[in-house]
């Protein structure tokens, strides 16, 4: 859904000489694979493909110490991998094993086997293949339970994943925290009308009028375009696509030339499944959890905005609940500010993970609804 922004976003760092800009990646890579290394002996760094619902997917498996509590990420977008995002998460491999996972449709994933050998492209296939990557790692790691991360679009695949399979998480943090409602609550379209005319963006305000404020008639396309028009009008998550995403992008040791292009490309293969969800209501499919329940969201963020996210949270009942704010940031606040966000695993989340051994009874202790900011 960023797809078009982000492409935007790479205009200053293009518009540089093209040999010096090359010669200055190449350094800058070589610096932040050095920073990548993991050399101690209790140490995991894995990459490969594993076959996860029928075709090669992507997974990453990082961290200082094999005995850490497991995260597994599930990315937005649909189509953003953060696989880019690495040497910006480093210090999280210091304390956590870090699990990144190309969806299909995305990043090497996609690049492996081209759009057409994606398969089905659903949100239903996408929360499928989250559950089988999770049971992959448990049997790979030899644990009982991972602690998942969902953000922006893949908040919405792991709430459901917490909710349906508490047997296999410890603990669920949402970042960017996506939250359906049926279509019932236009705010963001309206206040997206709002700084469109107010910014003089007469041709996108056309558009978005004549869209109309029920996601669930929109079209791919429609979907994508109001998620760029959102985007593009949110000054924070504009300058964290700048400096956090497509700097991330461009100097990951990760990540080729040419797939560069096919970060961009997922956005246009996965922007499909999009209407499939317009239609759902995470109120009406349940806020009853088995296990810790934590949202992080970025004060200031117009993408999934604060407000929608705590809606929800106060909704859920959890053994543990922790609604947290990250000051001064918008969309991708976990990745602005990734010792921030750090620290919140460390203080919140990781005393939960005692209380959550693969024996443990799965009724309800009184949940904590503390607020902070961090």
């Amino acid at each position: 859904m960023l797809g078009t922004v982000l492409t935007a976003a790479t205009t200053a760092i293009v518009a540089a000489p093209a040999a010096g800009l090359l010669a200055r990646r190449g350094i800058v890579r070589s610096r932040n694979a050095r920073l990548l290394g993991i050399t101690g002996a209790r140490g995991i760094d894995e990459r490969y493909f594993a076959r996860i619902g029928g075709i090669d997917q992507w997974l990453s498996i990082r961290g200082e110490d094999r005995t850490n509590p497991v995260i597994v990420e599930l990315h937005g977008g649909p189509g953003s991998v953060n696989s880019i995002l690495m040497n910006r998460t480093r210090d999280w491999e210091r304390h956590f094993t870090l699990v990144r996972w190309d969806m299909r449709g995305a990043g090497k994933t996609l690049r492996r086997s081209g759009a057409d050998g994606q398969g089905e492209l659903t949100f239903a296939r996408l929360l499928a293949d989250a559950v089988e990557v999770v049971e992959h790692v448990r049997a790979r790691l030899g644990i009982a339970r991972v602690i998942v991360l969902g953000h922006s679009f893949g908040s919405a695949l792991g709430l459901r994943l917490a909710r349906s399979h508490p047997q296999l998480v410890a603990a669920y943090v949402g970042t960017d925290q996506k939250v359906f409602d049926g279509g019932r609550d236009t705010s963001d379209y309206a206040a997206l009308l709002d700084r469109l005319q107010r910014a003089g963006k007469k041709k996108e305000l056309a558009a978005v009028r004549e869209m109309g404020p029920d996601t669930r008639a929109w079209t791919a396309e429609q979907h994508s375009h109001f998620s760029r028009f959102a985007s593009a009008t949110d000054p924070q998550t504009f300058g964290a696509m700048k400096s956090v995403v497509m700097k991330s992008l461009w100097y990951s040791p990760l990540h080729s030339l040419r797939e560069l292009i096919t970060f961009f490309q997922g956005f246009k293969v996965s922007a499909e499944m999009l209407p499939g969800t317009a239609g759902f209501d995470d109120w009406a499919d349940g806020t009853r959890f088995e296990v810790p329940f934590f949202v992080v969201q970025g004060a200031d963020d117009l993408v999934n905005t604060a407000a929608r996210a705590r809606s929800l949270f106060d909704a859920v009942q959890a053994p543990v609940k922790e609604f947290t704010l990250i000051e001064d940031a918008g969309h991708f606040a976990a990745y602005k500010h990734p010792d921030r966000f750090l620290d919140f695993l460390q203080t919140r989340v990781r005393p939960t993970l005692t209380h959550t051994s693969p024996d443990a009874a799965t009724g309800f202790a009184p949940s904590s609804t503390a607020a902070t900011d961090v």
